[in-house]
Formats: structure tokens, C-alpha cells, sequence
């Protein structure tokens, strides 16, 4: 028999909430739930037009063969390809809308949402269950566009906000995947509310530090992408989907003026810095359970027992042919190494602000079964490559990204790993104008008070505050022909002699080079080179850095968060008070003082050895008078 909306019971009136239970018992919170996908038997592609049967859509994840098109995918199919076969348990089952406005337009709200339960097989536009993902809990909640547009009336909302918490309860992560046109207008202002609701619910699972994945299919607008849609730690959207708080044909209508081509796609938000990655359906499964297993808390681990490479001595080299090196065309870039380093390594993008800028390079990668957040300067490799990246000179976006990868790896105490190879910051009227400085003091004040470790290795050239921004380290590591300067030396040259034609000799004395920034305490450990520079072996480099990383790592696999903090805290405080240089200074200063002190005595000897001897009980010899300045008579006197 089937239940009319009528004839539902209210949970709560105020809300519109009710529970629904069929004639069959309802499934219990911890039965297994198994529905078969429901929808129409054949679809047109909206792409190329193209008719597909239920079944060849099935078969290739509702992709369009021809077109590549993403189509909507039903509720049930797209749990069946994210949650582990048979752990999906559904919450929420029995909770199902009812008419708090006893709205109508051409038809009663009661008449579309009995459609929209016949056609689409579910009973919402939101399911929702506890499951597994590549092994790990999660939860998971999954829209279902084909039901009145995926809107999110007073019922979605409740069961978002239910989902994260029970995710927050159980400790777990949740993933959502969101279709929606945005607010259920049928629900006026009761619908509006559900997004301070389940934003409220998102971020006190936040608090929690629990991961956050979130994705974007076609469309996401409205009143779910203002609200928890966009707060997760990861943003991912399929290609081509249209994503946006007004839609462009809400935009034409209500404006006059028609938004620009693919405004609101996917790609455009990719470049745009909102989101950080576009996946094709048939990679997210793997995508998101990589993130779920990665995205948690990091217990202390051993980074790996390798031994690090021998030191070999060579002819130290003058500043100026480091220089040389340093700047090679052919030295390895970060992304190189990241490529050699990391079993695997899922790029991010974005700032979430304004734009991706390629100079800046970061994600989450693996070193040895150990999750860490790698952030680079990145120059390039082609012509293209870099005139994209700026040469390594990134944008405050690029640095932007940098700290938004920081505080993932604060939320879930991943450690760091930073490489850096930038000749400084953009220096533009730009750069200036989109705040550049300010963002360089976010990097520095955040990398200050990052509670997980982080070791910073300079690859080739670190040029002033561009480098430091991703400086800021528990070990600073670097390699043997890397360079790392408060400015350039053409720079100092120009400002020094008005020459840049100098820069050689300024070279020398600005003490950029390892071994001279060693002595000075600025960092801790030079990696060896291949003889001849990095370009000659970049594999045998790539090995050599790991292994220092890793070994930099191994140092704070049990450090407390405050006794991490305190001595990085102090180790930039006393920068410029220790080390081998400012200890060689002193001790040379002291063997002047001694030297100083034996040549006085040696003198007061002599002196003595010249006076004549004295016979006791002779008569004393008057001394002489003082050479000293007679006194200033006081005033009364000399009246």
C-alpha cells in the first residue's frame, strides 16, 4: 500500500520532516540497504544528443561515449561506485518532505514530490549512510539530481546536518557529492535556513579535525555550493560540470547581460584557484579513497632507516661559479623531484580566492608510506613551461596556495616538505597591488606556529622573501650548489657600485653559497652533489635528497607539538647569535685579548727587571708627582 502525503505524520510541523514507514519494516540503521537504480529506460546526451539506453550508460558510469559528456548519475549508482560493495548502511530512510506552505504553482508541491519519489526510486534528493572507501570508514552523501533538481528543502538539510553528525560521532570522515539547482523555493524561507544549518554542522566536524571531501558534478548552484559544498577540505569537480551560486541563464535574465562562455565550468574554476581538482568520473573512486586514507591524522612514524650518502670533499668552488649552477638550465626542478621522491603525489591547485598560480607547486604525496604536504617553487622545464610559472617568481596567489596547503597539513599534523628555487617573489605593480607583502608575512607567520615539523630544502636559487616563504623550517637542508641570498648579486652589485657588471666580486661577499651559510647557522645540513652540479646525475641527486629528508623527518617522530614549536621558535630568535662562523669570530676575538693580556705582562716584566732594587730599611725614595691634572678649585675658593 502505498503512503500518501496527507496522511504522513509530522515530526516536527515548523520544519517539515516526517517519518514515513511502509507497509514492509523499515530497514534498522545497521542493515544493509540494496536498491536497484531507477530512471528512465533511455537518455539523450545534452552534449551531442545522443540516445543511450539505462543499460550502455550503466556500463560506461553514464559518461556519454561519444562525447565524453558526464551525465547525471542516479543516487544508487554513483554510492555503488564509491562505497565499499555491501558496507553502504543508509540513514535517514524513513525521513521524507511534506508542504509546510501548503505551496502551489501550476502544481501542488505534495503532487511533484509524489512524481519525484515514482520516477526517481528514492524518497529525497539527498541519500545518505555510513560505508567504507578503499577500506576506510566514511561517510557518504550522495544528491540525486532527477529528484525536483537536487534542491535542498527542510528534509535534505536534515539529513546533511544528521550526516556530518555522525560523522563527527564516529570520528570518521564524509565525502559528498552534490547535484543541485540550489534552494527548494517550495519551502520559502524554511529551505534558505537549511544552509546556516548544515554549514554549522560541516564545521563542527572540522573542528574535530576530520576530513572533508567534497564534489561537484553537474550542476551545483544555489544554496549548496554557498554552504557546506564549498567548506571541504578538498574541492573536486568532474569535467564539464557547471558550478556556481547563480547560474549564467539567472545571470542573462536577471542582468541583461550574458556571463562569458564556460564561466561556470569546471576547467574555469580550476584556473580561477576555487577548486583544487577536476577528476574524470571513472578516476574518482581512487582519487577519493586515496584522500580518505590520507586526509587523518598522523601518528608518528619511522620516515625510513636509509642510510644517507657519503660525503665526498672536493675543491670548494667560488661563489660566483655556484652561482652558475645554481641557475643551469638543466638543474632538476621541483617537480622532478617530487616525481622521483614520492610513490605517489596528488597535485592540488588553488587558492581558493582568485587564481592557480603554477609557480607555486603542492600536494599530498607519499615518502616511504608516509603522508606529507610537499610545496615547491616551480621554474619549469620548456619555454612555455616557464614563461607560465614566471621562472619560479610566483604571484601572492602562489603563495596563497602555499598557506591553504599548510593549514591541511595543520588540520591533520601531515608534515612539510618544502623545495625551494626562486630567484624572489614577483616584483611588479601587479604583484603590489594584489598584495604580495602580505601574503609573503601570512607564510612566515603561519610556517612560525605550524604544529606538525617541516624541513625546507633549497634546490637551486633562494632569492629573498620569495624563498623564505617557504623557508621558515624545523631543518633547513640544502643542496651543495644551491644558492640562497637576501638578494640577488647583480641586485647588490647595482645598489652597492651602480654596476651589475660587479656582480662576481659581490658574490664572494655576500656569503650565499652552503658551505658559508652553514658556518652562519642559517641551515643545517648540505646535501651532496654529483661532481659538476645536479644536472649531471638529477637521479642520483633526487636519492640523495630524500634520504636527507627523510633523516630530517626521523628527528621528530615522537617531538610534543609545544617542545617542536618552542625550538623552532628559538632557533630563528637567536639566528645571528651562534653558529661555527659567529664561534670562530669569538674565538679569534679572545686569541686577540690573550694575545694583548701576555704582550702587557711581558712589558710590566721587563719594566720591573729594569728598576733598581730597593735595600730593606733604606730610606724610601720621594715618588714622583702625579702627572695627572691638578683639581678645579671649587667656586668659594677661587673667590
Amino acid at each position: 500500500m502505498k503512503t500518501k502525503a496527507k496522511d504522513l505524520p509530522y515530526l516536527n510541523p515548523s520544519l517539515g520532516l516526517a517519518d514515513v514507514h511502509d507497509a514492509a519494516p523499515a530497514p534498522r540503521k545497521d542493515k544493509m540497504v540494496r536498491r536497484k537504480v531507477s530512471g528512465p529506460a533511455s537518455s539523450k546526451c545534452p552534449s551531442c544528443a545522443t540516445v543511450h539506453s539505462r543499460a550502455v550508460l550503466e556500463e560506461h558510469l553514464y559518461v556519454c561515449p561519444e562525447c565524453k559528456h558526464h551525465l547525471s548519475m542516479p543516487s544508487a549508482a554513483r554510492i555503488a561506485t564509491l562505497a565499499d560493495e555491501g558496507t553502504f548502511l543508509e540513514l535517514d530512510r524513513n525521513l521524507v518532505s511534506v508542504d509546510p506552505l501548503e505551496f502551489a504553482d501550476l502544481r501542488s508541491y505534495r503532487a511533484r514530490l509524489q512524481e519525484a519519489r515514482r520516477e526517481t526510486g528514492v524518497r529525497e534528493a539527498v541519500t545518505s549512510g555510513v560505508c567504507k572507501i578503499g577500506g576506510q570508514r566514511a561517510v557518504l552523501i550522495v544528491f540525486d539530481f532527477a529528484f525536483l533538481g537536487g534542491t535542498m528543502g527542510s528534509v535534505v538539510g536534515e539529513k546533511i546536518a544528521h550526516a556530518f553528525e555522525e560523522a563527527t560521532a564516529r570520528r570518521i570522515p564524509l565525502v559528498s557529492v552534490a547535484a543541485s539547482g540550489g534552494a527548494r523555493v517550495q519551502e520559502g524561507m524554511f529551505s534558505l535556513m537549511q544552509m546556516a544549518k548544515v554549514a554549522a554542522a560541516a564545521s563542527r566536524h572540522d573542528r574535530q579535525g576530520l576530513a572533508f571531501i567534497s564534489v561537484l558534478t553537474d550542476p551545483t548552484f544555489g544554496g549548496v555550493t554557498a554552504s557546506f559544498a564549498s567548506l571541504g577540505d578538498i574541492l573536486i569537480a568532474e569535467p564539464g560540470a557547471q558550478i556556481g551560486f547563480v547560474g549564467p541563464r539567472v545571470i542573462e535574465q536577471t542582468t541583461g547581460v550574458a556571463p562569458p562562455k564556460d564561466s561556470h565550468r569546471a576547467e574555469t574554476l580550476l584556473h580561477a584557484g576555487l577548486i583544487d581538482l577536476v577528476v574524470k568520473r571513472a578516476d574518482l573512486p581512487s582519487v577519493i579513497a586515496y584522500l580518505v586514507g590520507h586526509l587523518r591524522k598522523q601518528r608518528s612514524a619511522d620516515a625510513g632507516a636509509e642510510g644517507l650518502p657519503q660525503t665526498v670533499k672536493r675543491q670548494r668552488l667560488p661563489a660566483w661559479q655556484k652561482v652558475g649552477l645554481a641557475r643551469h638550465t638543466g638543474r632538476p626542478s621541483a617537480r622532478y623531484y617530487i616525481a622521483r621522491m614520492a610513490t605517489r603525489f596528488l597535485e592540488l591547485h588553488g587558492d581558493r580566492w582568485s587564481a592557480d598560480d603554477p609557480a607555486i607547486v603542492g600536494g599530498l604525496a607519499e615518502l616511504n608510506g608516509q603522508t606529507m604536504i610537499v610545496i615547491g617553487h616551480d621554474r619549469g622545464g620548456t619555454p612555455e613551461e616557464k614563461a607560465a610559472s614566471h621562472d619560479g617568481k610566483a604571484y601572492s596567489e602562489g603563495y596563497r596556495k602555499s598557506l591553504r596547503l599548510m593549514r591541511l597539513a595543520s588540520k591533520f599534523r601531515i608534515p612539510v616538505v618544502t623545495l625551494v628555487d626562486c630567484p624572489n617573489a614577483q616584483a611588479s605593480y601587479e604583484s603590489e597591488h594584489r598584495g604580495i607583502a602580505h601574503a609573503l608575512a601570512r607564510n612566515l607567520a603561519t610556517m612560525a606556529n605550524l604544529p606538525t615539523p617541516i624541513v625546507s630544502v633549497i634546490i637551486g636559487e633562494g632569492g629573498s622573501g620569495g624563498a623564505l616563504a617557504l623557508g621558515v623550517a624545523d631543518r633547513v637542508l640544502m643542496l651543495e650548489n644551491a644558492i640562497y641570498s637576501v638578494i640577488s648579486p647583480e641586485g647588490a652589485a647595482a645598489i652597492l657600485y651602480r654596476d651589475a657588471g660587479r656582480a662576481e666580486t659581490v658574490s664572494e661577499v655576500l656569503k650565499l653559497t652552503a658551505q658559508d651559510l652553514l658556518s652562519l647557522g642559517i641551515i643545517d645540513t648540505v646535501i651532496p652533489e654529483p661532481e659538476g652540479g645536479a644536472h649531471l646525475d638529477p637521479a642520483a641527486t633526487a636519492e640523495a635528497l630524500k634520504s636527507h629528508v627523510l633523516s630530517a623527518l626521523r628527528a621528530f617522530a615522537n617531538v610534543p607539538t609545544n617542545q617542536l614549536l618552542d625550538t623552532r621558535y628559538k632557533k630563528y630568535r637567536h639566528i645571528g647569535q651562534g653558529g661555527k662562523f659567529w664561534r670562530e669570530k669569538v674565538r679569534s676575538g679572545l686569541s686577540d685579548v690573550f694575545g694583548l693580556l701576555a704582550y702587557a705582562v711581558s712589558r710590566m716584566e721587563k719594566s720591573n727587571r729594569k728598576k733598581p732594587q730597593v735595600l730593606e730599611g733604606a730610606p724610601r725614595t720621594r715618588p714622583e708627582k702625579s702627572r695627572l691634572p691638578a683639581a678645579v678649585p671649587r667656586r668659594a675658593e677661587r673667590d
